[in-house]
């Protein structure tokens, strides 16, 4: 079990005894930056049990931050709001109270109409099937968290990926392991399945060649543009555009940026859609940045943030800047940032927060260096991150104007 102590000691010990080290590794310490504690299996607090807390989804309405989380083999996910004004943990559910043998909510959450929420879930595996949900959510009064199991739109396999269009009347996804692609029709319940980007038999042999597991190759994000088409990445580094309307794919003659040899492993991970309507990507494999125009439909690579693979997270902030997070295990995650019309790509390494709780009165400082999850309020002015640890916080800092 690692420790407090562990977590936030020995990282700084290990640099203490590393000379110039020490004076390249980098902070990231904002003004009015917060931690809350989620997370503390010892705390008389109300908060969320170990290895069941990885925080995989967040979405914030106004004060509220909801929170999404995946667990452990065998255990069952919560969903949880926290208040960013209060920087305390309000309310948890076990999601196992309203749809049991789930162990991830990992999709994100989605818009619907009024103030729905939707996301999907991973399951353990049970008869040798993954039988995921598509759940419908709504914070009721005092923060209450209501939960409507919506069913399982790809019989037999789970919600890897999910986006709402921009009305919030109709949901499209992407089922796991299978990677078949699926429309939602919100009023009527209606699923249309789709299999033109699923993986075909005498391709997973080359893919699992790569990777070993449907998440290293399936499209990890989904993305709208302006003009309805959803954008969205094939296994074998391929990308696609789906047309709702006419229900049909095309797929894109630039491919995903990548490494010579590795393009095997172009995916999706992070999509942002600028104010301009041009649409920034993050490519797992190689963790390179991309805009891609929906005008021409044409790619351009813009670099990598850090020399790791993986970039997990995008958001804009109200600056104008494209915040993401980079890397990850068996390295650390960094926050960076992108300012096309500034200083490019700069490494921000790795938050440090202070976090002030009941019992820790004068402040500890917390430092995420397994970041996974990463959204901006809707004014761009907070940027909320989550890790993905077996004990988890939220970390939060204002954006300048």
């Amino acid at each position: 079990m690692k420790s407090l102590t562990k977590k936030i000691l020995l990282p700084v010990l290990s640099l203490a005894c590393s000379g110039p080290l020490l004076a390249q590794y980098t902070f990231f310490t904002p003004k009015d930056a917060f931690a809350i504690e989620i997370s503390l299996p010892n705390s008389a607090e109300k908060r969320l049990p170990m290895y069941r807390n990885a925080i995989t989804s967040l979405y914030v309405d106004g004060d509220r931050v909801l929170g999404g989380t995946t667990a452990k083999e065998g255990l069952s996910p919560y969903l949880f709001i926290a208040s960013i004004s209060k920087r305390t943990l309000a309310t948890t559910k076990d999601l196992q109270e309203a749809v049991p043998g789930q162990k991830s909510i990992a999709t994100g959450f989605c818009k619907g109409t009024g103030n729905q929420l939707y996301a999907g879930t991973l399951a353990h595996l049970k008869n040798n099937q993954q039988t995921g949900h598509l759940l419908q959510i709504r914070i009721g009064n005092g923060d209450a968290i209501e939960v409507k199991d919506l069913g399982t739109p790809v019989p037999g396999e789970g919600i890897f990926t999910l986006l709402s269009n921009s009305q919030g009347t109709e949901l499209y996804g992407i089922s796991y392991p299978g990677g078949r692609f699926f429309t939602y029709n919100i009023a009527s319940g209606k699923v249309q399945l789709f299999d033109e980007i699923s993986p075909k038999a005498e391709e997973l042999k080359n893919l699992h060649d790569f990777a070993s597991e449907p998440g290293g190759y399936l499209c990890k994000a989904l993305v709208q543009d302006s003009q309805g088409l959803v954008y969205g990445s094939a296994p074998g580094n391929r990308m696609f555009a789906f047309d709702p309307a006419k229900k049909r794919f095309e797929f894109l003659k630039t491919p995903l940026p990548s490494v010579w040899g590795r393009e095997v492993l172009g995916q999706v991970e992070a999509w942002a859609k600028a104010p301009d309507g041009k649409l920034y990507g993050g490519n797992a494999g190689d963790g390179q940045l991309f805009v891609l125009d929906p005008a021409t439909k044409k790619i351009k690579n813009l670099g990598k943030p850090v020399m790791m693979n993986r970039l997990r997270a995008l958001a804009f902030g109200r600056d104008g800047k494209l915040y993401g997070l980079a890397g990850g295990a068996p390295g650390y995650s960094h926050l960076f940032y992108y300012d096309e019309k500034g200083a490019g790509f700069v490494d921000l390494g790795n938050p440090e927060f202070k976090m002030v709780e009941p019992g820790i009165e004068q402040g500890i400082l917390w430092r995420g260096f397994q970041l996974s999850t990463l959204t901006a309020s809707a004014d761009g002015k907070y940027m909320v991150m989550g890790e993905d640890e077996a004990l988890s916080q939220l970390m939060i800092f204002p954006v300048a104007e």
